[in-house]
């Protein structure tokens, strides 16, 4: 597909229009033009980005491409509500939840939040998750990346593509895949991105293929340690427990930065472990990291490769929706429970009550442990041993 690019606007011959065309020897700034030749005309791509220093015409070529209504604005956020009721409204609350967590805003905190009390670059993946979840069958996304720090728009780049290429799992078959358009001045994503094809506003040159991108590998450094780095991490924690009694702490190091943190204790009888306090910072999320580090601290254990020299199986419990879908997906787990509701705090309170007066104490009686709705979901780590 063609498109010309052709914008006009009155010549002005102010005094200061005239001494700025002759010091600089500019004859008008009233006509801009451009050509560009787009493959968005076949169905055999996804994924495309037009890149270019600003003024060079990328937001007039993405108007231009399947017309302005196509291009994404970020409005109709409610002030008066949560994101997580925002994404996907009227649709699944798993399908909400997934996407957030697909664009690496994992955050629990953050999806009880509205859009408008959000940072800079929450706003960015909350956009990029509204989007994976509408599923749109053609959207051009102008300015993206642009309003956030290069960490987060790297990550959040890498991971808007993988889910905008695994779409949604409720699409009609027919439908095929969903095309987008991104437009940027920031060439450090297009690795990350591992675009269709890319068209540059400065050169005029098209490169198709993602055979020509590799989005860079991140190297991860494991470190067992104590619950000293904890503070820095629990924050980012969707719960606020206590820190765990007799806990082996592990942090994930990328560069000298803390990204990732996990602790591991043992059950009685040191048969196996249990694994707790997953975090991933949030300029991180979204990059795979979480998984992968929680997988290998695990395979450490399952090799004896602990404090204690015996190896043994590790259980996690997460009440993450996207953490236990990631879980029951890999073939390194098995899901062992799903509690779905909570204790019976009647039943509990009156366990207690029934104590308190065998011991023939005096104390209050009225308490109760249970009652909470958290759906806990539980895991156990089995490496190749598996089914």
């Amino acid at each position: 597909m063609r498109i010309e690019i052709r914008h006009r606007c009155d010549d002005f011959a102010s005094y200061r229009a005239a001494r700025v065309k002759s010091l600089f020897n500019c004859e008008t700034g009233a006509n801009f033009a451009l050509d560009a030749e787009l493959p968005i005309e076949r169905d055999d791509w996804q994924l495309g980005v037009v890149v270019g220093p600003s003024g060079s015409g990328k937001s007039s070529i993405g108007a231009a491409i399947w017309g302005p209504e196509a291009v994404y604005r970020p409005t109709g956020w409610p002030d008066d509500a949560p994101i997580v009721d925002a994404i996907g409204a009227g649709g699944a609350f798993d399908d909400a939840t997934r996407a957030l967590s697909a664009v690496g805003l994992g955050s629990v905190p953050a999806w009880l939040r509205p859009y408008a009390v959000l940072s800079t670059g929450e706003r960015f993946r909350a956009d990029l998750a509204r989007i994976v979840c509408d599923a749109p069958r053609r959207v051009v996304i102008d300015e993206f990346s642009s309003v956030v720090d290069r960490q987060v728009a790297r990550i959040g780049a890498g991971a808007f593509a993988r889910a905008w290429r695994r779409g949604d799992p409720g699409q009609a078959p027919d439908r095929g895949p969903g095309q987008a358009v991104l437009l940027t001045c920031h060439y450090d994503v297009l690795d990350w991105l591992e675009p269709d094809w890319v068209f540059d506003t400065a050169t005029g040159a098209l490169r198709a293929g993602r055979c020509l991108w590799r989005r860079p590998k991140i190297r991860l450094a494991i470190h067992e340690t104590d619950s000293r780095h904890w503070p820095l991490f629990e924050p980012h924690h969707y719960l606020k427990p206590n820190r765990m009694i007799a806990a082996f702490y592990y942090v994930g190091v990328v560069e000298g930065g803390l990204v990732a943190h996990v602790a591991v204790t043992t059950r009685p009888g040191l048969r196996e472990a249990r694994g707790a306090r997953l975090v991933v910072m949030p300029e991180w999320q979204g990059a795979g990291i979480g998984l992968r580090f929680l997988n290998a601290v695990c395979e450490r254990w399952r090799r004896g490769r602990n404090p204690y020299g015996r190896p043994m199986p590790t259980l996690f419990n997460t009440s993450h929706p996207g953490l236990a879908a990631a879980l029951r997906r890999h073939p390194d787990w098995c899901q062992v429970s799903c509690n779905l509701h909570g204790q019976n705090k009647a039943k509990s309170r009156s366990s207690i009550a029934q104590s308190v007066l065998q011991s023939g104490r005096k104390d209050n009686a009225s308490a109760g442990y249970g009652g909470h709705f958290r759906a806990a979901q539980g895991f156990r780590y089995m490496g190749e041993a598996a089914p």
